[in-house]
């Protein structure tokens, strides 16, 4: 591989590997407080892109309850997406009433909780495929405005091409993991949530509310599956089925990452992201399973993760 071509899929692997991270990152916060995977999360992050699409003018089409429903005004694509997303995140506390509340009331064993968030899961793509249909909707070709297709990091000799869907892409996820780790770091809110994560019922005994803090927890990680929802939807299209495999590749990046590890569910989506640009072309059909390959191999030498720590369990 000479030097254009790796550079053009580094910049690839890149794109790819911080949607991966920022749709990680919601598996990880609801992890690290409640401990629990949330398995509707891909759900969730297919409700985004198509509350987003719907937002910005797109129009569905002949099958389902909603068949040629249009809003009669759309949104420039900047707003739908915040908007869409904010839906997503209103979605995600829904799924934390239904699927966790009442369990953990209850002190149920986390694993009906994982049982019970799948299903949540299973209802949302149902009733995403009644109301709408199976087909592939793709957003408008005008979004972006009127920036090129692609833009050119190399020379007129030797281009490194790179669309500007994936450009925009990575901005808009480099700007939400730098406001993430500021929240979480350095504001009180975020000094609660570290503090829930640690112990909820130390915090809850110091005066934090704990319950406002999972909520907060749900809604945050639900609006940033609905930005990678609406993100991975317009370069990709949307189905109902959009989030199934994202959610497993989610499970990947925060295994690898290390979980509950903030920092790490960035890293592990690059890593991934990564690999799976690097995949010979005849090979692109195996692109999922060398990358999960790659994670394996990581995860024999380093159990924990890349940026995960060993607990260690005194009895």
């Amino acid at each position: 591989m000479d030097t254009t071509a790796f550079f053009q899929q580094f910049l690839n692997g890149i794109s790819i590997g911080s949607v991966y991270a920022i749709f990680a990152l919601g598996y990880t916060l609801v992890f690290s407080v409640l401990g629990m995977i949330n398995f509707a999360h891909g759900a969730v992050f297919t409700l985004g892109a198509y509350f987003t699409y719907v937002l910005a003018g797109g129009k569905f089409g002949f099958n389902g309850l909603l068949a040629n429903l249009a809003l009669p005004f759309s949104f420039p694509f900047a707003i739908a997406l915040v908007l869409g997303s904010l839906l997503a995140g209103f979605a995600a506390v829904v799924v934390e009433f239904l699927a966790f509340r009442p369990l953990r009331l209850q002190n149920s064993d986390p694993l009906l909780t994982l049982v019970s968030s799948l299903g949540i899961a299973v209802v949302i793509v149902n009733l995403i495929q009644n109301l709408v249909g199976s087909e592939i909707y793709t957003f408008p070709s005008y979004i972006y405005g009127n920036l090129p297709a692609a833009v050119n990091f190399g020379t007129s000799d030797r281009p490194i091409s790179i669309r500007t869907v994936q450009i925009i892409i990575f901005v808009i996820s480099a700007i939400i993991v730098s406001v993430l780790t500021y929240v979480i770091k350095l504001t009180k809110l975020g000094k609660a949530l570290q503090a829930v994560a640690e112990d909820a019922t130390t915090a809850q005994l110091l005066g934090i509310n704990t319950e406002g803090i999972i909520i907060f927890t749900f809604f945050l990680s639900g609006f940033l599956a609905g930005v990678a929802g609406t993100l991975v939807g317009s370069s990709a299209g949307i189905t109902p089925y959009l989030g199934i495999s994202m959610g497993l590749k989610g499970l990947g990046v925060i295994v690898l990452g290390g979980l509950g590890n903030v920092p790490g569910a960035v890293l592990g989506g690059l890593v991934i992201g990564l690999a799976e640009a690097f995949v010979p072309s005849e090979y692109s059909g195996y692109k999922e399973a060398i990358a999960f390959g790659f994670l394996f191999i990581v995860l024999l030498v380093r159990p924990q993760g890349l940026l995960g720590k060993i607990f260690v369990q005194k009895v």
